[in-house]
């Protein structure tokens, strides 16, 4: 069968600053402190003096002219209302709107000529700049004192510093340098082996469903209406986000297709992106997260070419391992694929909130280009904090700019899915587009003591929801997984389907879902009003309902493909 491999550089837009030492250094007195950590982070442990001579990758991420166009460029070509509706920008267009001031530009370059440093800029926009120096001129450029601390669960090192500093004449032109005091966490995949379902149905299922036996496509085809007619046009793409050595497996898909997508050629295939390191090494074993991912998209979305961007272990963007590069190679594409989702995530409180709203600002310029970002919304619940009252949101989706995807279980009737992650960012707050559904929420159905778990006025999720319960998934065995990283690829494979559909009539892409989902594509939903999330933490089993209407579990509900076809006009 026909493999189609891609190796690209991440830093695919270069320019060069003058790199001769100013005579009269003006910006390396007078030194501001940028950020600083009254402690170790938790989990760390201070090993010692990182080596002088280590060599270190600083992300610099400069502010941007007009901090605010490239969200209102969203807004105004994903809100349904607006005269500009579905008129995405180009990639130019996004890239001007993200762009620094050539006052900050320049000013940012005659710093690092100071110190002899040449920077490589790394997005089109020109808003992020990456400079290689060792740990001693890191020092001696940011003021900091960069040592080596250890992850004490994982043995994960890292070289980070407390706090740094930069020139007080830069204030207003750099956000942020990465990594400096962001310490990595280690990022879950959303899947899980062989969980059963959290509690039973609240009715008996129907035995004469294709569902009984397990998620399978025909499942889903029925459930959801999905077609099996093939999609026609081939420029409508769909991205999956694999990591990890979360290999999939081509001999692998081509038996899942003659299993239970027999009405396909099993030779149906997808293409690979390799970034930071990735590879898809077909001779090492399966661990489930890419069969998954790629069996329910190639499987599912038929006929819709599928590229699985797979993200190594040799990220340059620190603590975020790998999230901004493969944003910067999605951003640096003419026609990068109009729909993407990602079954992987943090925590919101693992990062700090400049470097998590900087990422989100990405995932807003992509989305003003057309693209539809879906995030399985976690495993955990409400999220649970050791020693804490407070819930745990998960990032990214608190990012108000993509499409976080919840779980369901079940399918006469489909309910909440016990493990589904939802709740309000501590971070973001909640943006208008969601403000009646969510307000109608907590009205009527707010938990008692609210304020101690979660910010009622964040941003709220999920936004949307799908099975995530006993997907079969063949690894030269059948293997039966739970989790909303089956549910994100299925609402993605609706939208990549839906897309097809709008192309072929000459329409635009859905792109950001989100304001068309709450004003409109509700209507195409099933709304699942039983069930809830559950998760004991500190001794206590906490969660949140399903109820009519949005509720932090399955969010608006689950995809209808008949009347989401209807709710777009075709």
């Amino acid at each position: 069968m026909a493999v189609h491999t891609r190796l690209l550089a991440l830093s695919l837009f270069t320019s060069l600053a003058l790199a001769t030492p100013l005579a009269n250094p003006l910006y390396s007195r007078n030194l501001l402190l940028q950020d600083a950590l009254k402690a170790v982070p938790s989990g760390f442990a201070l090993a010692g003096a990182a080596p002088a001579q280590t060599p270190l990758k600083l992300r610099i991420a400069l502010t941007q002219q007009n901090p605010d166009a490239v969200v209102n460029a969203l807004y105004s070509v994903s809100d349904p209302y607006s005269d500009k509706y579905g008129q995405h920008l180009s990639k130019a267009e996004a890239a001007q709107l993200a762009a620094p001031s050539e006052e900050s530009v320049n000013a940012v370059n005659a710093w690092l000529a100071e110190h002899g440093l040449n920077a490589t800029t790394l997005t089109p926009a020109g808003d992020w700049l990456e400079v290689q120096v060792d740990v001693s001129r890191a020092n001696t450029l940011l003021a900091a004192n960069y040592s080596l601390f250890t992850h004490r669960s994982s043995g994960v090192d890292a070289i980070r510093t407390l706090s740094y500093s930069i020139p007080a004449a830069l204030k207003g032109h750099i956000d942020l340098v990465h990594p400096t005091t962001a310490f990595p966490e280690l990022v879950q995949n959303n899947v899980v082996r062989g969980k059963r379902a959290f509690h039973e149905a609240l009715l008996p299922r129907a035995s004469s469903s294709v569902c009984s036996g397990g998620t399978t496509p025909a499942c889903l085809q029925e459930l959801y209406h999905i077609p099996t007619t093939p999609a026609t046009v081939t420029s409508n793409k769909m991205g999956v986000t694999g990591r990890f050595g979360n290999n999939a497996h081509y001999d692998f898909l081509k038996v899942f297709l003659e299993k239970y997508r027999p009405d396909m050629s099993s030779s149906t295939n997808f293409t690979v992106t390799l970034l930071d390191g990735g590879n898809n090494d077909q001779d090492v074993p399966s661990v489930s997260e890419g069969e998954l991912d790629i069996q329910y998209t190639v499987g599912l979305a038929t006929g819709v070419p599928v590229d699985y961007i797979m993200v190594g272990f040799d990220s340059q963007d620190g603590a975020l391992e790998g999230y901004l590069d493969e944003i910067t190679y999605l951003l640096s594409l003419d026609a990068p694929p109009q729909v993407l989702t990602t079954s992987y995530g943090f925590s919101e409180h693992s990062l700090s909130f400049e470097l998590t709203d900087k990422l989100c600002k990405a995932y807003a310029q992509l989305g003003a280009r057309g693209v539809s970002i879906l995030f399985a919304s976690g495993d955990g619940g409400v999220g649970c904090q050791e020693n804490s009252t407070a819930f745990a949101p998960t990032f990214p989706s608190n990012c108000p700019y993509v499409t976080s995807v919840g779980g369901t279980q079940g399918h006469a009737p489909e309910e909440a899915w016990g493990g589904s992650s939802g709740g309000f960012s501590n971070y973001f707050p909640r943006p208008a587009y969601q403000s009646p559904a969510v307000s109608a929420y907590l009205t009527s159905h707010a938990p008692a003591h609210a304020a101690q778990h979660f910010n009622a006025s964040g941003r709220a999720f999920p936004d949307v929801s799908a099975k995530a319960d006993a997907f079969q998934v063949w690894e030269n065995t059948t293997a039966s997984l739970f989790g909303t990283s089956a549910s994100s690829p299925t609402f993605a494979s609706v939208i990549a389907l839906l897309n097809d559909r709008l192309a072929a009539k000459g329409k635009a892409p859905l792109g950001f879902l989100n304001p068309w989902l709450y004003e409109k594509g509700v209507h195409g939903l099933n709304d699942i009003k039983d069930g809830n999330s559950s998760v004991e933490c500190n001794g206590q089993d906490i969660g949140f309902a399903a109820v009519p209407g949005w509720d932090p579990v399955t969010g608006l509900g689950t995809p209808d493909f008949n009347k989401l076809l209807t709710v777009v006009g075709l």
